[in-house]
C-alpha cells in the first residue's frame, strides 16, 4: 500500500534564491577577506619606477657577473645585539672595505626596515650595535672601496629568540 504524508515539501523559488545567496555571498566574504589581507600585509612597492627599472636592468646584471667574478664574499653575525659582516677574498684572505652598509628588510610590510652603516674594526671586519627584532629578514650588503662597489651580497636569514 501507498501512503501518502500530509505536509510533502516543495523546493520553491525561494529556497532556490537562498541557495545562491549563501553560495555567492561565501565567495563575495572569502574575497573580501583575502583583498583585506593582501592590501593590509604587504607594502606591494617592488621598485619606485618600473620603467626606470626595467633600463636599469641589464647594467644591474653586468656588475652583478662582475662582481660575482670578483670572488668576493662574506659571513653575516646577528647576535647579542651586534651586527657584524666578514668579508674575504677567495683565497680567504680578509679584505677591508670604506664603508659596508647593511639593509635588513622584512619579506612583507616595511615599517621594521632599517639600513646601518658598519664600522671597519679590522681584518675585514665590520660591524655596529643594534637590536634586531626575531623574524624573516632579508639582508643586503653594500661594501664601497675607492668610491666603487667591490660587494654586493643578499641573504635572507632568520632571528630567533628575544631580541638580540
Amino acid at each position: 500500500m501507498f501512503m501518502r504524508r500530509s505536509h510533502d515539501f516543495t523546493f520553491t523559488g525561494w529556497h532556490m534564491a537562498g541557495v545562491v545567496c549563501l553560495f555567492f555571498g561565501t565567495i563575495i566574504s572569502v574575497n573580501v577577506y583575502m583583498a583585506y589581507q593582501a592590501v593590509h600585509s604587504w607594502s606591494g612597492l617592488v621598485v619606485e619606477n618600473t620603467y626606470v627599472a626595467s633600463q636599469q636592468f641589464n647594467g644591474k646584471v653586468e656588475e652583478a657577473k662582475h662582481l660575482a667574478a670578483s670572488g668576493l664574499s662574506g659571513t653575516l653575525t646577528v647576535g647579542a645585539g651586534m651586527i657584524r659582516y666578514r668579508m674575504v677574498d677567495a683565497a680567504d684572505r680578509p679584505v677591508d672595505a670604506d664603508e659596508l652598509t647593511v639593509r635588513f628588510k622584512r619579506p612583507v610590510g616595511d615599517h621594521q626596515d632599517f639600513e646601518l652603516l658598519l664600522s671597519p674594526v679590522g681584518s675585514g671586519v665590520h660591524e655596529a650595535r643594534r637590536e634586531v627584532l626575531p623574524g624573516h629578514w632579508i639582508v643586503e650588503v653594500t661594501g664601497l672601496k675607492s668610491g666603487e662597489r667591490i660587494l654586493h651580497h643578499s641573504k635572507r636569514i632568520a632571528v630567533t629568540g628575544p631580541a638580540s
